[in-house]
This record gives structure tokens, C-alpha cells and sequence, in this order.
């Protein structure tokens, strides 16, 4: 009951906090607020409230999707190094970003061959809030393949340097996914060689990610929910009462299945979490499509010109649902699907 109470304060300061956001400022900044307030002590995934975790991270996405990138980012380093270096916490009131995306060409190598201790030296794609945040922890390789190995980095030094000369996205456009080169670049490894891929709370963090598509497409539904409420009994159109019918029987749909994921993870915490993850990431995927279209029919070009959070939602959605891998997600679920017992469907 104790960590209910925890967990339901946290979920209510962060909402409050969220509201009153000054709207003019960027998502580094949010995130610095959010930090300052302690509501990045989100639950550790697998603990008994993964849903509490999840449920924060839909009421960012609800804000802002840029936000929500950032701050999921930085509240999953922060599981990651507690997970897989729990004897050496991060320095307090230190802004994370989190960056495990592999390019096809280029790699960040880590030499260890100087007396000067760790150093890293190449590249790094997709690292979201790269010129915003103070430290990053990403995966890097070591010179004879072997890898992938945690390293943390600070940002402000010399041997590190941002690149923003290849981002022109407009949805997800301050989530500011740049490039980093490093040049000699002072880092501590972080674990083992392979310990990010290979611990429980990797699919476990990845399921997450779902969530914050979720409490998007839930913004954009909302839109529609406060158009016809509006309007008197009697005079609201069929056809988007319609359009919200079948919103919320996604969402309702999408909800259940990240309770449930949420709760099979606790109860398993050390179990694979692929199958669930890759469940929970597809349906909300087609889930957040579905509520696109719906409510971009429904409402028509109006929120899309005229309502700049809409619209904002609107761009930002579908360049964050690119995090899922569409038919090759599949594949996996379905290749999980081989095991015994895995494919059960019955109520």
C-alpha cells in the first residue's frame, strides 16, 4: 500500500507539473524542470509497478512527444545503470540521454590501449537530446568486434562534439536526434561486454516505449472527445460519434494489453519479456494509425492549422512510431510464437 501511495503522488505531481509547463520553452528545458522535482524517480521496471512507470511516461507523451522521448531516454539509463552497475549510481541531478541505435556505417569504438584511461573514439547516430542533456550512456564496440559494451560519457568535454547539420525532420523536430563524434573522448564502462542486450529489463524498457506512443495517440483522441462534447445533445454529428466509437475501442483495446504486459513483467521479472514487448509495441503501433486517421477525418484540417498542440501531436506521432521495426517486429513475435505454449490465446 506503501508504494501505491509513492507511486500515485508521483503520478499526480507529475501531471500537475506537466500542466503548468511554460509552453514557450523547449523540451531540454521541461525535462531540467521535471529532473529539478524528482519525477524522474520513476518505479525500476519489473518491480511490482511497472504499470505506475508506464503510466508516467503516457502522461509526458500526453504533453509532448519531443518531451516524451527525452525524458524516456533519461528514466531508462537511469533503470539500465541501475540494473546493470547498481555499485556505481550516476552523479545526482545529471540529465541522460540513452543511445543504442546502431548505424550501418559507423561505430563508437573504446580504446583502453593509453595509460589515461577509457577512451572512445568514432561515431554515434540517433542520439535524441544529444545538446541537451549533461552525460550520455550508449553502446559502443570494442576494436576487435566484441560488443556491444555500456559506456557513460559526459558531454561537456573537448573529445566530444554534436552534430545537428543532418536533422531536418519537422515531426520530432526537438527531440534533435543528432550525431555525435567523439575524438578521445573520456567514458566509464558501464557492466560487462553484452549486458545491455542480455538482462531482463531490456524488452522490459523496450515494452515502455509503447506506452509513450499510447499516451500520444490518447492526446489526439482527446481532441476529438472535447469537439463533440461540446456540441448539444441531439445536434453532434454521426459521423464522429462514430470516429469515436472506434478510438476508444483501440485504445481501451491497447490499455488492457499494456496492463496486462505490465503485470505479466512483474510477476516474471527475470523471464524473457520479448514476446510481450513485441505484442504491446504492435498493437499500440496500429492502434496509434487507426486514431491518425479516425480523428484526422472526423475533425478534419481545422486542429491541424489552427490548434498548434494538435498539430504538434500530429507531426510528432508517426516519426516516433518509426521506432518500431513494422514487418521485421512481426517476424519476431512470430518466431517467439514457435516456442511451447507460447501461443495462447484463450480467455
Amino acid at each position: 500500500m506503501k508504494l501505491d501511495a509513492q507511486n500515485g503522488a508521483l503520478l499526480a505531481n507529475l501531471q500537475a507539473t506537466l500542466a503548468g509547463l511554460d509552453r514557450t520553452q523547449t523540451p531540454g528545458v521541461w525535462l531540467d524542470e521535471l529532473i529539478g522535482r524528482g519525477l524522474d524517480g520513476l518505479p525500476m521496471p519489473g518491480r511490482g509497478a511497472t504499470l505506475q512507470r508506464w503510466q508516467a511516461l503516457g502522461l509526458v507523451a500526453g504533453h509532448d512527444l519531443s518531451l516524451a522521448k527525452l525524458y524516456e531516454g533519461h528514466t531508462d539509463a537511469l533503470a539500465v545503470m541501475a540494473e546493470v552497475a547498481p555499485s556505481a549510481p550516476p552523479a545526482k541531478g545529471a540529465t541522460w540521454g540513452m543511445w543504442a541505435a546502431e548505424a550501418a556505417h559507423g561505430r563508437a569504438l573504446v580504446d583502453t590501449s593509453e595509460a589515461g584511461g577509457v577512451r572512445l573514439n568514432g561515431a554515434k547516430r540517433w542520439c535524441s537530446g544529444a545538446g541537451q542533456v549533461s552525460h550520455g550512456l550508449l553502446t559502443a564496440w570494442w576494436p576487435d568486434g566484441r560488443g556491444p559494451q555500456l559506456v557513460r560519457v559526459a558531454m561537456d568535454q573537448p573529445g566530444v562534439s554534436v552534430c545537428a547539420a543532418g536533422w531536418h525532420a519537422v515531426g520530432m523536430a526537438a527531440s534533435a536526434s543528432v550525431d555525435v563524434a567523439f575524438r578521445d573522448a573520456r567514458v566509464e564502462l558501464v557492466g560487462a561486454e553484452g549486458a545491455y542486450l542480455n538482462r531482463p529489463g531490456f524488452w522490459q524498457g523496450g515494452a515502455g516505449i509503447a506506452a509513450c506512443w499510447h499516451g500520444g495517440a490518447q492526446a489526439l483522441a482527446a481532441a476529438l472527445h472535447r469537439t463533440l462534447v461540446q456540441v448539444p445533445p441531439g445536434h453532434r454529428n454521426a459521423f464522429r460519434l462514430a470516429a469515436l466509437g472506434k478510438v476508444d475501442v483501440a485504445l481501451q483495446a491497447t490499455a488492457a494489453l499494456l496492463r496486462e504486459a505490465a503485470r505479466w513483467i512483474d510477476e516474471h521479472p527475470t523471464e524473457d519479456a520479448s514476446a510481450a514487448g513485441l505484442r504491446v509495441r504492435l498493437a499500440v503501433e496500429i492502434c496509434a494509425k487507426q486514431v491518425l486517421d479516425e480523428v484526422g477525418q472526423a475533425l478534419g484540417a481545422a486542429p491541424f492549422c489552427r490548434d498548434a498542440p494538435f498539430a504538434q501531436m500530429a507531426a510528432d506521432l508517426p516519426v516516433y512510431l518509426r521506432q518500431s521495426h513494422g514487418e521485421r517486429d512481426f517476424a519476431a513475435l512470430g518466431e517467439r510464437l514457435m516456442s511451447p505454449g507460447e501461443a495462447s490465446w484463450e480467455l
